[in-house]
C-alpha cells in the first residue's frame, strides 16, 4: 500500500502505523460464539475516528457490510487468488491409508461447512474408514503453520491470498521454510465458495479528510470495487457476521463477469445461484442437451501400449483417461491437477493425490494460477492426459501431451433424431458437435460451456452462447425448465 501510494503522487511521505485487533487478541475461543463484528478491523477504524491515521488499510472479507456502505470512502487496491488452501502435514496418506481421523483446523463456519465434505471424498480414497473432522484454530499465518508443525493438525485451511502475499514479502517471515515437505489442496470454487471479497485489500478515509479522499480515488481499481460491491451486496441476503456459511464470488470468463454464491444461509437452507448468466430466447423452440445423454456419444477403446511421462506434473483432462494401474502408479509420483470436480473425484478413488483443478472452466484458467508463488508451476513442466482426438489441438496450443484413449462413435438413434428437430443445443464438447454437425438446422443456436469447447466453436465460426461452466448452465436450466420444449 505504501508504495501505492507514492507511485500514485509524487512528494508525499508515508508512514505505516501498525495495530493489533480484538479479533487478534481473542485466541482462545471461536469468534461466531462472541457478540459483535468488526473484530479485526474496529481498532483500525478507531484510528480514523481519533485522528492517528489518515487511510486505514484493511482486508476486505473482515470488514461487514454496514461499515463497507456507511460513510467513510473506500478504496479497493488490490485482489489476489480468491480461493482457500488446505495445508497438509507431509505424512497426511499414510494417515489416510492407516484409517485414521484427520484433524483440520478451522473457525470459520464457512470453511467447515464446505471443505468438510468435499475433503472426505476428494482426498486419495486409501482406505474406507478414514474421517475428516475439524478442530479450533486461531491466529495469524504463521502462527497456525507452527501449529500444523508440531502436530496439533494433520491439516489447516488458509486463504490462498494471505499466503501468496507472505510469501512475496521481502521480509523474511518463515513461512517458506514452515511450507516445505508439507502437501496442499487448492480448494475449487464451486464445491468451496471463498468468502465475499476474499483476497481483496481496502483503504479507507473519513469523508472530510480531503487529501487522502484524493488519494484513494487515484488509487482505487474501478472493476475491483465493482466486483466486491456486487458481493457484499449479495451476501447480506444470506446471513452476516461470523456464523456465514456461504461463499459469494466473481468468475470473469472471456471477459463476461458472473457472480456465484451458494452455501446454507441464516435459516440453514441450502442454495445456489449465479447470477450475470447469458439469455437465450427460448419460446416456441425445441431444446436439446447433451447433459442428458452423457455416455451414449461415445465409447472409449485404451491403447495397449504404457505411457511414461516426464513431466512433473499432469493435467488429467477426463478422469477416463485414467485407466491403467501402471498409470495410476507413476501419476501418484507427480503434482496431479483435474479438470473439474468429477474428475478430482474419480482420481481419488485410485488413490491419487489431486493438488487441485480448473473447476470445468478449462486449462488455461489454470495459467495465472500456477503463476502463484504458493504453486509455481511453470508451462513446459506440465504434461496433458487426453485423449487421441484431442492431443493435436493441445499440441497446437504449445503443451506437453499424451494421449491414453481414443474415442469410437455410437449411434443411438434417439440422440439424432432429437438432435434434427432442435433450434437450441447444449454442447459439452466441440466433438460432438462435430459427429453431428450434418443433421443440424440451419439456424440451430450452440450453447456450451467456458473454455476449450467454446475456443473450438468460435475458430469454427459459430459463435455459441457461452455459460461459465457446465453447473451453470444447469442452474439456468433449472430456472428456466417449465418454458424449455424438448426436442
Amino acid at each position: 500500500m505504501k508504495q501505492r501510494i507514492e507511485a500514485a503522487t509524487e512528494g508525499i511521505n508515508v508512514e505505516i502505523i501498525a495495530r493489533s485487533s480484538r479479533g487478534d487478541a481473542l485466541q482462545d475461543v471461536p469468534l461466531q460464539t462472541v457478540e459483535g463484528s468488526d473484530f479485526f478491523t474496529q481498532d483500525i477504524f478507531d484510528a480514523l475516528e481519533n485522528g492517528d491515521a489518515d487511510i486505514a488499510v484493511h482486508s476486505l472479507k473482515d470488514m461487514s457490510s454496514e461499515h463497507f456502505f456507511g460513510a467513510n470512502k473506500f478504496a479497493v487496491v488490490d485482489r489476489d487468488d480468491t480461493r482457500d488452501v488446505v495445508i497438509f502435514q507431509k505424512d497426511i496418506q499414510q494417515k489416510i491409508a492407516e484409517g485414521k481421523q484427520i484433524v483440520i483446523g478451522t473457525c470459520s463456519p464457512r470453511r467447515e461447512e464446505m471443505a468438510m465434505g468435499f475433503l472426505q471424498k476428494a482426498l486419495p480414497q486409501l482406505n474406507n474408514n478414514f474421517r475428516v473432522v475439524t478442530k479450533m484454530i486461531r491466529g495469524n499465518v504463521d502462527t497456525r503453520l507452527r501449529k500444523l508443525d508440531s502436530g496439533e493438525y494433520d491439516g489447516i485451511i488458509l486463504a490462498t491470498a494471505g499466503l501468496n502475499r507472505l510469501l512475496r514479502s521481502r521480509e523474511d517471515t518463515g513461512v517458506k521454510k514452515l511450507l516445505k515437505d508439507k502437501k496442499l489442496m487448492l480448494l475449487p470454487l464451486i464445491e468451496c465458495v471463498p468468502a465475499p471479497c476474499q483476497g481483496a485489500i481496502v483503504a479507507e478515509a473519513a469523508p472530510e479528510n480531503i487529501r487522502a479522499v484524493q488519494l484513494l480515488n487515484l488509487i482505487n481499481s474501478n472493476s475491483l470495487m465493482t466486483d466486491c460491491t456486487r458481493e457484499k451486496k449479495e451476501a447480506v441476503q444470506y446471513g452476516t457476521g461470523c456464523l456465514q456459511k456461504f461463499g459469494v464470488t466473481t468468475f470473469n470468463r472471456g471477459g463476461n463477469k458472473v457472480l456465484y454464491a451458494a452455501g446454507k444461509n441464516s435459516n440453514e437452507e441450502k442454495f445456489s445461484k449465479w447470477e450475470g448468466l447469458p439469455e437465450l430466447d427460448i419460446a416456441n423452440k425445441k431444446f436439446f442437451s447433451s447433459t442428458d445423454h452423457m455416455g451414449e456419444f461415445f465409447q472409449y477403446e485404451y491403447s495397449a501400449e504404457s505411457i511414461r511421462i516426464e513431466e512433473p506434473v499432469v493435467y488429467v483432462a477426463n478422469y477416463k483417461a485414467v485407466n491403467d494401474h501402471n498409470l495410476t502408479g507413476e501419476l501418484n509420483g507427480k503434482r496431479v491437477w483435474a479438470a473439474g470436480t468429477k474428475t478430482w473425484y474419480e482420481l481419488a478413488k485410485k488413490g491419487i493425490w489431486v493438488e487441485g483443478s480448473a473447476d470445468a472452466f478449462g486449462l488455461e484458467t489454470l495459467i495465472p494460477v500456477w503463476k502463484m508463488p504458493l504453486i509455481s508451476i511453470e508451462k513446459n513442466e506440465v504434461a496433458v492426459i487426453t485423449n487421441d482426438q484431442s492431443k493435436d489441438n493441445w499440441r497446437q496450443k504449445g503443451w506437453n501431451v499424451h494421449s491414453t484413449y481414443s474415442l469410437r462413435e455410437k449411434q443411438p438413434t434417439v440422440i439424432s433424431d432429437q438432435i434434427k428437430e432442435a433450434d437450441i443445443i447444449f454442447w459439452t464438447s466441440f466433438r460432438q458437435y462435430q459427429k453431428y454437425k450434418e443433421l443440424l438446422k440451419n439456424n440451430v443456436q450452440h450453447v456450451c460451456p467456458y473454455g476449450e469447447t467454446a475456443e473450438q466453436f468460435n475458430a469454427a465460426g459459430l459463435e455459441p452462447v457461452v455459460f461459465p461452466n457446465i453447473k451453470a448452465f444447469q442452474q439456468w436450466r433449472q430456472t428456466f425448465g417449465h418454458s424449455i420444449s424438448v426436442a
